[in-house]
């Protein structure tokens, strides 16, 4: 039932728009007041005033407004560029589903119902966008934004611990077939244990004299990796990279000297290890990012001196790298 106004001219108003001191405001019933327009404006301006702070107000109380905030947060650029990279390719999944959906309208078995739905075509991308919409909708309860985190006490699809190992001759065989890009990259992941994001933003101020200077992004964990004759060899295959008379401040760059992009050089590596498997007929189904794995399981010694080298900040992280089989004693073989 609308409450009385003083002025009976304000009747033309809309409901809950009242007249301030120096402005029209439009005070909603969760409290506090908007300001819409300077009290000289027409109700026509008014109405079209309110009219775009309410649907102002609507969807920033959708999931997709409280993305948006998300992505617009303090908490998202404290993010690394490969992580904010997939919390947007995230989003475009979550938000088919959730995008016009008032965020306190979703409930633990809505999320349950699209982790089931999600998890027919992926399981490990069902967890992976289970965990950005939790982050987002934990933002927001942070904030007042929304009364609850939907997502907690949804249970994520287990996941089993990649254990591909690459051998050598594996190695070795698309290394042959590779293109200079590609062998310069797989010999930085290989030898300082380095992702693929960290190799690709490798800068050439980064060569010091002692070794290369990485500050991995996903951990930040700071390391000096020194020089090795193998290692100098792939820098200086790196050299002959950009055309002749272009200089570049990357290390793996392209022929102009300008960056490679993710998705670019994932192109090039699935280009050449195409050719390698044609050639030598071997599957060669392993990532890229399976030869940091080759990496640490090559490196010898305990975990706790393979987590020095690798960066990792627990023996945990190291333990699911180290992907080598073990070689150990059988009973009599330590029988006298």
């Amino acid at each position: 039932m609308s409450g009385v106004r003083k002025n009976k001219s304000d009747y033309s108003l809309p409901r809950r728009v009242y007249r301030g001191k120096s402005a029209y405001e439009w005070r909603p019933k969760d409290g506090g007041a908007i300001r819409l327009c300077n009290l000289d404006a027409s109700i026509s301006e008014v109405w079209y005033c309110w009219e775009k702070a309410v649907n102002s107000v609507n969807e920033d109380s959708t999931v997709a407004g409280l993305i948006s905030l998300f992505f617009q947060s303090a908490d998202f650029e404290a993010l690394g560029q490969e992580t904010q990279r997939d919390y947007h390719k995230y989003s475009k999944k979550v938000l088919k589903v959730f995008r016009k959906v008032h965020v306190d309208d979703v409930e633990p078995r809505h999320v349950r119902l699209y982790m089931d739905k999600r998890g027919i075509a992926s399981r490990v991308q069902a967890n992976r966008e289970h965990a950005f919409l939790s982050r987002c909708f934990r933002y927001g309860y942070e904030r007042g934004l929304c009364k609850i985190n939907p997502c907690q006490g949804v249970r994520k699809f287990k996941e089993t611990s990649r254990k591909r190992y690459v051998t050598d001759a594996e190695y070795q065989a698309l290394y042959s077939y590779a293109s200079a890009v590609v062998k310069v990259a797989m010999e930085l992941a290989y030898l300082c244990c380095a992702r693929q994001g960290d190799i690709l933003k490798m800068r050439t101020s980064q060569l010091l004299e002692n070794g290369i200077f990485i500050a991995q992004s996903k951990t930040g964990t700071e390391q000096i990796k020194l020089w090795s004759p193998r290692l100098r060899a792939a820098i200086e295959l790196a050299k002959s990279l950009p055309q002749p008379g272009v200089s570049s401040t990357f290390v793996v760059c392209k022929e102009d000297g300008s960056a490679w992009s993710r998705d670019g050089f994932i192109s090039r590596w699935a280009r050449d290890r195409n050719t390698a498997r044609k050639a030598t007929g071997l599957a060669l189904d392993f990532t890229f990012h399976d030869l940091k794995a080759k990496g640490i399981s090559d490196i010898p010694g305990t975990l706790e001196e393979k987590q020095a080298i690798s960066g990792h900040k627990s023996v945990g992280q190291t333990a699911r790298y180290d992907r080598k089989v073990k070689e150990v004693s059988s009973v009599d073989s330590t029988q006298k």
